[in-house]
């Protein structure tokens, strides 16, 4: 893909729907922990819990990465998972937002 520039009101869109999306997922996975952790019996599952968790936090540290060539893969992956929806990118330019579309079908 070629080189996309970004405006500074797209940069700010990008980095709020960002933000929107990581609280969003962060904010489902504190609900999923509150549930599991209310059914922990043994130590075992205790480990269990942490290494899960050690695992989400390695995905999801890797996947908001708000760097200008990587916004709209971000953006559609965010999509494809439901953590970003098109009124977070209301503002952005419709050629982007058909680019991000088109991934996020893929």
């Amino acid at each position: 893909m070629n080189k996309i520039d970004w405006s500074s009101q797209e940069q700010a869109i990008a980095h709020q729907a960002i933000q929107n999306a990581y609280a969003r997922e962060t904010h489902a996975l504190i609900q999923l922990i509150n549930q599991q952790a209310s059914q922990i019996h043994d130590i075992g599952e205790v480990w269990r819990l942490h290494d899960y968790l050690s695992a989400r936090r390695h995905q999801i540290d890797g996947k908001y990465d708000e760097r200008p060539a990587t916004l709209l893969f971000v953006f559609a992956d965010l999509i494809k998972e439901g953590w970003l929806n098109l009124e977070d990118l209301q503002g952005l330019d419709p050629d982007k937002l058909a680019k991000i579309f088109s991934l996020a079908k893929m």
